[in-house]
This record gives structure tokens, sequence and C-alpha cells, in this order.
């Protein structure tokens, strides 16, 4: 085996210049005698050629300059105190191992004790700093010529250190970490110098050893964890990914799932990984945010909104249940001062204490019950058109008439469709008001009783009509088919037309040439089946007003911030089976109805409370919508768009939600409270309309088939 040779340690002296250590022990008498170096894993001792070339002196000529740093001269202080021992006179051998003699950067191996190999490859101030990469190597015939010395630590073998430079994203550290040895060396106090110098030194190591930390941990972002190699782009060691999630290189992971076999397991989270499970990645920058912030965020987010929303929820349904109690407050305490003012006649009558008293409490007591039982009960059914095609329902106040469209009666002489109106005084069928050429499927009336009918067709028109002289006096073309219609409770001036388009044209009635606005539609273009205008009230919790627009395929509510400005916000209601939206204004209610479908085979009827979240801060703009309070099922056929009702009770206690079941042709009416069913009301045809009104103290509901119309009394 080749003898190696091995270079021996330098001291840094002050000023940058290096001398051998057989000169800082002070010349001893045998610095000629052989150099004796033990290696614990070699068993070859090769005699000092060199050394017997040279007559047994050491070389004139030096080793090659090594870096001043702090770092490399306490190692050079060290084995300097420790070569008297060697110049005793004992004869040296030398011990080397074959091996390498220049130290790569590429190596990744650590030495095991001392400071990283940078610092001892880094340049001083005052040496020349080589280009980046290079390394310096040391040739043999300066190791031949250089003096060898031992040094003092058992154990250790020294090796010829490369001068590299500083890696480039330390090189901002050189300033502090390149110091030079101290210009006072003969100090008075050379133990509390000493001392300085190694609390220096152990500060510039912990801040080395953070920014070294933050280093690595970046690096490891983009290495296999395998081979601790970087991944590359193309080729054998291409990034790729198992099934779990965990990148490596395409390699290094084939060969760990194959030597695993079948148990083969992620090397990262160790869950079961098998070759096909390999997905190459063409990333040629692959970076992740870190977003675990933003997601637990997002997700604290939805669970307030939800608790917010169920919170509200919770509130209308105990708004509506205190509406309930009030009503029932106020009339036990009606029946109160009844009794009170009966018990005080009874008191003054000369009839006995006993019966009168008994008298009263039945008399209440059958109030009470009669209270109790009080419901709808029929009246009278009319025939409004014997060969059918009625559609929709209203109530003219001023003139105490229902209208229910229909085909005319005589459609050789007058075709078309209009009105026929219905007496509530007689409870008999009048006259027929022929309007439109095509089929009616909107009736509006607004709040100044002037007996003015809004109708919307499919003729593409919107007409208004004088009840009192029973003619057309506006008509205004919408270009395609209208839908539904309504009036602006806070300005009679203007009315709505929805369009078969999905658009809402805003009219003036002032301007008889064309719409001064149309309102386009956020989602998809389904016809507007429903209109319902939402007037302004002093509530807290929706005191807005504006337009519900309702499709099959959701609404949209269009608050009216001034006369000519609307803003859009979309109900969360149901994408799909949306047939028919209608308000309660006082309460700040609405009703939607639901065709069945596939998650939901009955019709239901979904009582929601209107909400307004309130402004944070001027750059967020207040959100209307809404939310469910109750649910009303009812059978499971809906093949007709039926407009359904929500009012307040005929008694002032409650709510009253009444719908057109086309399974059983009937009319139901359920308590809004307590969502119970109240009553079922029958009739011959599926009930297509339904309109409640008051009349000389007394309550009806009535309801249209495609033939009749049947009319219930509140008893």
């Amino acid at each position: 085996m080749e003898a190696m040779e091995v270079d021996s340690p330098v001291e840094i002296q002050e000023g940058g210049s290096r001398r051998p250590q057989a000169a800082v022990a002070g010349q001893a008498e045998n610095a000629n005698a052989p150099l004796v170096i033990s290696d614990s894993g070699s068993s070859t001792e090769v005699e000092d050629e060199e050394h017997d070339n040279n007559g047994g002196q050491a070389a004139a000529r030096p080793p090659p300059r090594l870096p001043a740093t702090w770092a490399f001269s306490q190692r050079a202080v060290s084995r300097t105190a420790a070569t008297p021992s060697a110049a005793r006179g004992a004869p040296m051998r030398r011990r080397v191992r074959q091996g390498l003699r220049v130290h790569y950067p590429s190596q990744t191996a650590a030495p095991s004790r001392g400071f990283p190999d940078f610092l001892l490859r880094a340049p001083a101030a005052s040496v020349a700093e080589p280009e980046s990469g290079s390394t310096t190597e040391v040739s043999e015939s300066d190791e031949e010529d250089g003096a060898v010395e031992a040094g003092g630590e058992e154990g250790a073998s020294a090796a010829v250190l490369p001068v590299d430079p500083a890696p480039p994203t330390i090189s901002h550290l050189n300033a502090s970490i390149y110091h030079t040895q101290p210009q006072d060396v003969s100090s008075a106090n050379p133990s509390s110098a000493a001392e300085n110098e190694r609390t220096e030194n152990r500060h510039q190591g912990a801040k080395l050893a953070s920014v070294l930390s933050s280093l690595s941990e970046e690096s490891e972002r983009d290495n296999c964890t395998i081979c601790f190699e970087a991944w590359t782009t193309a080729g054998e060691h291409r990034l790729s990914a198992l099934r779990c999630g965990h990148l490596f290189g395409y390699t290094c992971i084939q060969r760990w799932l194959k030597a695993q076999g079948s148990a083969a397991k992620c090397p990262q989270c160790n869950k079961k990984a098998k070759r096909s499970d390999i997905v190459l990645l063409y990333a040629p920058k692959l970076r992740a945010l870190d977003n675990s912030e933003e997601e637990s965020l997002k997700k604290s987010l939805e669970q307030e909104q939800s608790l917010r929303r169920k919170a509200e929820l919770e509130s209308a349904q105990y708004k509506l249940k205190l509406q309930v109690v009030t009503s029932r407050y106020g009339q036990v305490e009606q029946e109160l001062q009844e009794l009170r003012s009966l018990m005080a006649q009874a008191g003054r009558s000369s009839v006995p204490s006993s019966s009168s008293g008994s008298a009263v409490l039945l008399g209440l007591t059958q109030r009470q019950e009669g209270s109790r039982k009080a419901q709808y009960s029929f009246s009278k059914a009319i025939l409004v058109s014997q060969a059918g095609g009625c559609r929709v329902l209203s109530y003219c106040e001023p003139l105490s008439c229902l209208l229910a469209s229909q085909p005319s009666p005589q459609a050789t002489l007058v075709p078309g469709c209009g009105v026929k109106k219905v007496s509530v005084v007689n409870m008999k069928a009048s006259q027929y008001v022929p309007i439109h050429s095509k089929q009616i499927r909107g009736l509006s009336f607004n709040r100044q009783n002037d007996s003015l009918l809004l109708s919307a067709a499919l003729d593409n028109t919107i007409k208004l009509t004088s009840l009192l002289t029973n003619t057309v006096v506006q008509t205004y073309n919408a270009g395609k088919p209208v839908w539904s219609c309504c009036w602006c409770l806070d300005n009679s001036n203007y009315i709505y037309a929805g369009l078969s388009n999905g658009s809402v044209l805003v009219y003036d009635t002032r301007d008889t040439t064309t719409h001064v606005q149309e309102l386009q539609p956020l989602r998809s273009r389904c016809p507007v089946a429903s209109l319902c205008y939402v007037p302004r009230a002093a509530s807290s919790s929706f005191p807005c007003g504006g337009l519900i627009a309702g499709s099959l395929e959701g609404g949209c509510f269009w608050e009216q911030v001034s006369e000519a400005t609307y803003r859009p916000h979309v109900l969360p209601l149901e994408t799909a089976g949306c047939t028919d939206i209608q308000v309660e204004t006082e309460s700040r209610h609405c009703l939607v109805t639901y065709r069945p479908g596939r998650s939901n085979p009955s019709l239901r009827c979904v009582l929601m409370a209107l909400n307004r979240t309130p402004q944070q801060d001027s750059s967020q703009l207040p959100n209307c919508s809404c939310s469910p309070v109750q649910t009303f099922s009812a059978g499971s056929s809906c093949k007709l768009l039926t407009k359904n009702a929500v009012f307040k009770s005929p008694d002032g206690v409650g709510t009253l939600v009444c719908a057109g079941d086309e399974a059983s042709n009937s009319t139901m009416v359920w308590d809004a409270s307590s969502g119970s069913l109240l009553q079922k009301l029958p009739a011959d045809l599926p009930v297509l309309d339904i309109s409640p009104f008051a009349m000389n103290g007394e309550h009806f509901l009535a309801s249209l088939t495609e033939k009749m119309l049947k009319l219930y009394r509140w008893e």
C-alpha cells in the first residue's frame, strides 16, 4: 500500500503570517526526529523517507497558507501547547492511512468535533478570495518539503485543508465571523483576555448556528427526504409524489418501495403505498404557500356565520312567538276587563251572587271556546268560467269585488282574455272586462283606492285598467312575455313587470312611452314567476324597502336605495323548484313555495324572516337576506305554478299560511307560530290562487280553481 503523507498543523501568527509548530515549540532540540502519528484503523507503518532524504532536518519551505480564522487559531494554540512532549528526544515514527487529501465542498459528512468545515476554508481578511466554487489543493512537492509535527490532541489526524471561499449564502456573515487575533499578546492579564475571547466566540457561534439552521430549513424544502439531494425537473431523480402527497425523487421512492415489497409505506407518513401510486410532477418551480392560518380563519368565520344564522333563526322564531303571546295577552286583558264589568253589574243586580257569578263564568267560557274553535267555514261556490282557463285572483277593496282572470266567454265576438267581477256583497258574478289578447299571469292593486288594476299577460304587454269605467287607460309594450307584475307601495307612480328572460322592467305611470329602468338578472335567465314589493318600515330587523323577484332558480331582493337606484341582494334560497314568493308586510316575513323534487318528494312552503346585516364600516355595504322559520309540507304533486298566501290571522293572534294542494284538491291552512295544520278546505279542482280579504268587519278566504271560486267565512 502506498504511503500517504500528512501536512503538519501550523500556527497562525499575529498579522496573518504562519509558521510550523516546531518553531512555536521554541526550536526544540530534537526537531529533526521522526514524527509518529497514531491511526487507530491503519496497520501500515512507513518511515519518513522525506525526512531521511533531507538529512533529518525540517524543510525550510513552509506549508501552504491557511486562513487566519479564530477557529483554526484556537486549534493551533492547543497543538502548540502539546509540542514540547514531542521534542524531548524520543524517536518518532509516522503512521498514515491512505485516503483523500483534499476536502471538497460537496462532501456532506461533518467532522466529529470542532467548527464547521467552511470556517476552516474561509479566507482571511488579508487573503485574496478565489472565485466561487473553486478549491485549492496542496501539491505533493509542497507536502514533501514541509515540516511535520505531531499535535497534542489524542486520536486527531491532520489533513490538508483546502482554501475555499465562504458559501455565497453566508457571505454577509464574513465581516462578523472573521476576527483577527488580539494585537496585544503580552497583555498583563492573559486569563481575562482569553475569557473575553471565548465569550465572544460563543456569541458568534450561536449567531452562526441560528443562521445555519434557517438556511438548512430552507434548503430542505427542495430536497428529497430519502437521499437529501435536490430533486430535478427531468431525468431519473425528477420530482414525483405518492398518493398521500409527499414529494421524493423518482429513483429514490421507486427503490424504497421495491425494497419494502408488499409492506411498502411512505417514508414520511407511513401510509400504505405501492409503485403504481408514484406520480411524476411537472413543476419547473415548485413553491407552496403556507395558508394554514388563512384556512383556520376561514373555518372560524364559517362557524361564526353558522352560529349567527342560527341565532337569527331563533330570534325570528322568538319574535313570532312574542307576537302571539302579546296578542293573547291583549285578548286576556280585554276579557278580564269584561269580567270585572260583569261582576260589577252582577253586584248591583238583585240576582243572587252565586247564580250571577256562574252565569258570567259560563258566558266567558263559551266565549273562550268560541275563540279557540274559530276557523274558516264554507260560505259559497261561484262559477266563473264554464270552459275553464282561470288563472289568478285579486281583491278590489273600493268596489268590494273579487277579480278572476279568465278567457273571453264570447271568443268569436270578443277574443282574448280579461277579468270576471264577483261581488262579495251579494256573492254573485257580475260582468266580464276584456283586457289582453293572451293569458293573464298577474293582477295587482295599489294603495290609492282608485280602482286602477295592473295586469300582466303573455301578449308582451302590461296594462292599467280602470274598473270604474271598465276600460284600459294605459298600455306598455315590454317586448317579451310578462309573467308577473306589482305596484311600488312606497311610490304609486312606479310599477314593475317581470319578463320571461329574467329581467324586471321599471315603469313610470307619468311616462307613457317606455320603461325607465331595467333590472338585469344576476344568475340565470329564468322567467320571473312572482313579484312582490316590500314597503319601508320602522322595523329594526328589516327597515328597507324594495322588490322581491322570484324565479324557478331562486330569488333576489332589489333594495330601493333611491328613487332610481336599486341594489341587488341574492336571497339564500334553493336553486331549483321555486314556484312562488309572497310577502306579509307587517311581520316582514315571506313565504317561499318549492315544488316536489328528488330530495324532497312533497310540496313545501317555507316561511322566512327577512333580515338585514348591520353596516360594520363605511366600505362594507349592509346585506339583506332571509332565514327560514317554519316549513309546511303538502302533497306530492305540483304541476301548475300556483300562488299561495301568508297573512295575519283574522282573530289578530299570529300568522296564517295558506297553500293549494294538488294531490288532494284542497286548500291547506297552517298556523305559522306552531307549524300545525289547522284546516283542510276541500275543492273539486286544484287550487291555483288564494286571496284573503275583509268586508264589514268580517274576514273571508277566497280560493280559485280553473272554473270555480269558493268563499270561506271566518267564524
